[in-house]
């Protein structure tokens, strides 16, 4: 097909181009893609599933069938929402925070004891690497203090020593360890560049050593100078820094940097940007992605800090006027999916036991992240309900009536308050309490050995029965989210308001169990997806449609509905009571553990 370039005179008489950012979203269990226009409005949104094998300890997926999977829901997202891959203008990728390992030439290498070679990604939930996170914690690094005093099984160290320890070949044949989401942005424009994001919260990366960067010119192509090397030579991973740190990030940039000329042609065969205009290499629609060659690619975000970036400045019109710098740190946004990631800013650097952080530009630029988090929050309510024996029943009936089986939840809740005459709804779990650590406890406790605890179970097996278990795992979870907040601020944050976004914020229930559980107003965004959205705004940031990234985000972030907690004196009451069992229920757990450990010794 013969190559022809654009003049001058035909790029002046074209009609100017609308600007749609497209956001791409991979979750644990599929990948998304959302295209928003200059009001940060959804047009289309579209998804796919990916592969995912468990066993025991070990959660793996494979970064091909991520590449695919993406592909797909791009390629339905603009089918949906009727926009043309040349009125794309920029992309933001944001993923879990799961650890890709590459060989030389980009093929996938294994992390798995099984060989499997697809299985190149050890995804974030996996918990093998619970005894070396125990041994990287006993050399109590100074780095460690940014990860509130200790290391996660679900951070990326730990799982690099893990794989060094049982997978030697597969350890020499990796040219590259990668958080997905920085492998999303390289497998699209061939640079290498990490993120602050990704670095900083999951590899021990000192942000705040570019705090001379801050500006656009000097951000470019920063040199990675925040690795501490006698960290990794202390925990056993001396190689990793060798060839300038290049198997982990030789360099690094702030969320929304534009990498590389975008696009390359491999990803999206059709026309050439660069340098403000376009040529035409090809008038074929792309094999993979249908954009246009060299549209821009941001530097990429984890899903849960793209959903704080989607939902932070998401503020009513009346209060916009006064979003400062301090009003911004009395928010903290709940980024509620399989897991839950709660996140606050402050302008000054807080240390708080037991919770990530704090972490330099990691989410906003020049403001320190705090993160806390549940390791399983929608999956535990999945697993709840799906264990029970009156579950299929249940989802049958839903299914019949075309509603969820959380609303036909929701609903037979409602109904049982009416038939029981409770005073209020939550009052129903009085005698059922629940700590939801099934998964471990990431925040503030951090400790991955901790387990879910059920307190009040009888016989019954009924539909009903099922909805109180469910109930209480909800208001678990609110105390859960409670205790992190209260533990925040008797550190140094003052946070009074909260923002919720993710798949649980659809859930009414969910949502103002926690308004009323933990005593704050709850603003939910006007679009509920809030994940695509901010990793959208990292595409508009890198077209430059924005000067930075706060900038886009009070442009395109828009408040919702608000949920305001019960004023109802019994409700505030009843729930401090169940809170304190909450939090004994941990303390009766260490006793047993101990007690146990005695008897074994």
């Amino acid at each position: 097909m013969a190559t022809t370039v654009t003049t001058p005179a035909a790029a002046a008489a074209a009609p100017p181009r609308r600007s749609v950012f497209l956001g791409i979203d991979v979750g644990t269990g599929s990948a998304r893609a959302g295209l928003f226009d200059e009001l940060g409005k959804l047009l289309g949104s579209a998804s796919s599933p990916i592969q995912i094998w468990k066993q025991g300890d070990c959660v793996e997926q494979s970064s091909t069938d991520i590449w695919l999977a993406i592909c797909t829901a791009v390629k339905k997202a603009l089918s949906i929402s009727g926009v043309a891959g040349e009125e794309v203008t920029g992309i933001g990728f944001a993923a879990t925070c799961s650890l890709v390992a590459v060989d030389s030439e980009g093929q996938p290498v294994s992390v798995s004891l099984s060989g499997d070679t697809r299985r190149n990604v050890i995804v974030w939930m996996d918990h093998r690497a619970i005894k070396q996170a125990e041994k990287i914690n006993s050399f109590n690094s100074p780095v460690l203090q940014y990860c509130g005093g200790s290391i996660s099984p679900e951070m990326q160290p730990p799982k690099l020593l893990w794989v060094k320890e049982n997978l030697q070949e597969s350890w020499s044949m990796a040219f590259r360890w990668m958080d997905l989401s920085d492998w999303l942005s390289y497998r699209a424009t061939g640079d290498d560049t990490r993120s602050m994001c990704t670095t900083v919260c999951k590899w021990t990366y000192l942000g705040h050593a570019h705090m001379q960067h801050v500006d656009e010119k000097s951000s470019r192509d920063m040199e990675a100078c925040g690795w501490d090397d006698d960290f990794w030579e202390e925990i056993g991973l001396r190689d990793l820094v060798d060839g300038h740190h290049s198997k982990m990030g030789r360099s690094v940039a702030f969320p929304g940097h534009p990498l590389g000329c975008g696009l390359t042609p491999d990803a999206a065969k059709a026309r050439k940007f660069c340098n403000g205009e376009f040529t035409l290499i090809s008038s074929g629609v792309s094999a993979e992605l249908g954009l246009l060659t060299g549209t821009p690619v941001a530097t990429s975000l984890i899903d849960a800090h793209a959903g704080g970036v989607g939902v932070m400045e998401s503020v009513p019109n009346s209060e916009a006027k006064d979003s400062d710098d301090d009003a911004i740190c009395r928010r903290m946004v709940l980024v509620c999916g399989t897991s839950t990631c709660h996140m606050a800013v402050s302008k000054n650097k807080l240390f708080i036991p037991g919770v990530w952080g704090p972490f330099w530009s990691a989410m906003v630029p020049e403001y320190w992240l705090t993160e806390g988090g549940q390791s399983a929050t929608g999956a535990l309510l999945d697993y709840i309900v799906d264990n029970h024996v009156a579950s299929s029943h249940l989802a049958n009936r839903a299914a019949s009536q075309n509603i969820s089986l959380f609303q036909m939840l929701n609903n037979l809740l409602q109904q049982m308050m009416h038939d029981m005459e409770t005073p209020f709804i939550a009052a129903l779990t009085s005698d059922l309490h629940i700590l939801p650590d099934f998964h471990g406890n990431r925040s503030p406790i951090a400790d991955p050995k901790a387990k879910g605890m059920i307190c009040g179970l009888n016989l019954d097996t009924s539909e009903r029965q099922l909805a109180l278990q469910y109930f209480a795992t909800v208001q678990g979870l609110a105390y859960g989210t409670r205790h992190i907040i209260e533990h925040c601020n008797e550190h140094g944050h003052k946070i009074d308001t909260l923002f919720a976004s993710g798949g649980l914020s659809k859930n009414s229930l969910f949502i103002q169990e926690h308004a009323d559980i933990i005593g704050c107003r709850i603003i939910l965004p006007r679009e509920s997806e809030s994940v695509l959205l901010g990793a959208a705004i990292l595409g508009a940031v890198a077209a430059k449609k924005y000067s930075s990234l706060r900038e886009a985000m009070k442009a395109l972030n828009a408040a919702g509905q608000i949920i305001y907690p019960s004023k109802d004196p019994r409700v505030k009451k009843y729930h401090d009571a169940k809170y304190r069992i909450f939090r004994q229920l941990y303390e009766q757990q260490l006793s047993h553990r101990s007690i146990m450990a005695e008897a074994l010794s």
